[in-house]
């Protein structure tokens, strides 16, 4: 299995991933960690992959994405964006509702 089927079988196995540097109990960077606390004040489930721990899915989700930066979001196979994005959503509502409806 080549890295970007990894990842594609990564993002449809869960409902929402985030690929980020560390875990959620400790990112390892200040935009990964704003990202699980977004999540979190959703109430959101989620899947998180350190990507600092393998290095193929760490370059591999750039190309899969065609985003540059990490943390990655994606709810239901979507690719939403990074903690920016996030933030923008969490701010008026969106992401939450995206939440909801991918559970």
């Amino acid at each position: 299995m080549n890295i970007q089927d990894k990842i594609k079988q990564q993002i449809s196995d869960n409902n929402i991933v985030l690929y980020m540097k560390g875990n959620a109990q400790l990112p390892m960077c200040g935009f990964s960690a704003r990202a699980v606390n977004i999540l979190k004040s959703c109430g959101a489930e989620f899947a998180a992959v350190d990507v600092l721990q393998d290095e193929e899915i760490r370059n591999g989700i750039k190309v899969y994405s065609n985003w540059p930066t990490i943390p990655q979001l994606y709810v239901k196979g979507e690719f939403i964006g990074g903690s920016d994005i996030m933030a923008e959503m969490f701010e008026s509502g969106e992401l939450q509702t995206l939440v909801k409806e991918a559970v």
